[in-house]
């Protein structure tokens, strides 16, 4: 039996819908009509004798067979993507410019942009770290793509991955049971921090703003001398630190979204750059 080829602009059409459940906004960011879209995830439907999408006129969903050649289709299109690099980076130049959040921009994307300096010698990324909201809004005019946080079900930018917001204590005191709860957050547009505040009042939890800073690396270090609480990404929490479960001591935390947004205005260049950070993202999330 002959196996069936793998189209990359199939592929890319399944992921793009997947990632947005919608086949109106992938279109939107595809380019393309929904018609086309939709008769491109078909003939990979057919060419595969699978079903990936379940569709109504209310919802998208992936099917189980869906969810997992998703992480399949995403490989295949960034080694399709890595392999075009390979042989085109000499003549990929310009300057890249990209907003990221503390954790990710400390923990992850460093050993990432040493795999974009090998793989693009003649392209100069500038990094700075900051809170999504006041990132966002400087998308375009200071930055080419931005890394953000989003609740659970945004709809816009790339979806990188999904995280869990977790309450982190010391590795060594049991600081939750205290009361009133000693909490330790950033700035008021971060949105961990809403999401700690609303879930504490409306839970009725009696707590206090014990320490307030900008920096991560300060409030974990707070955090770590058994002074208070704090809300961080499961993914990244830091030694010396133990998560807290949800119940008697503290609330439940909504989901939260990695998603990359690129700017409009950007070249060809700099697109082919942020499209393989994306890729890269990606793979490190899974673990690759």
């Amino acid at each position: 039996m002959k196996s069936p080829s793998l189209d990359p602009e199939l592929l890319r059409a399944f992921v793009v819908v997947a990632e947005r459940l919608s086949f109106t906004r992938a279109a939107e960011q595809l380019n393309r009509t929904q018609a086309t879209i939709s008769l491109q995830v078909k003939r990979l439907e057919e060419r595969l004798e699978t079903i990936l999408l379940r569709r109504s006129t209310a919802r998208v969903e992936l099917t189980a067979a869906g969810e997992g050649f998703l992480i399949d289709a995403r490989r295949i299109l960034a080694l399709n993507e890595q392999a075009i690099a390979r042989v085109s980076n000499q003549l990929v130049a310009g300057h890249v410019r990209i907003g990221i959040m503390e954790d990710y921009g400390t923990k992850i994307l460093p050993r990432l942009l040493a795999d974009i300096a090998e793989r693009f010698p003649l392209v100069q990324v500038d990094m700075e770290i900051g809170l999504t909201a006041r990132l966002m809004k400087r998308l375009g005019p200071s930055f080419d793509a931005v890394i953000a946080m989003h609740p659970e079900g945004t709809a816009e930018g790339d979806l990188i991955c999904r995280e869990r917001a977790i309450w982190a204590a010391a590795a060594t005191r049991a600081v939750e049971e205290l009361d009133p709860l000693p909490v330790a957050l950033s700035n008021p547009d971060c949105l961990f921090r809403s999401w700690a505040i609303e879930a504490l009042n409306k839970a009725g939890r009696p707590w206090r703003l014990a320490y307030v800073s900008p920096s991560l690396a300060a409030t974990e270090a707070i955090v770590e001398q058994g002074l208070a609480i704090t809300v961080v990404k499961g993914s990244m929490l830091a030694p010396g630190l133990r998560s807290i479960q949800p119940g008697r001591h503290v609330p439940p935390l909504p989901g939260a979204e990695i998603r990359l947004h690129q700017a409009a205005t950007s070249s060809a260049s700099v697109a082919l750059v942020v499209r393989h950070l994306a890729s890269r993202l990606r793979q490190s999330a899974l673990g690759s």
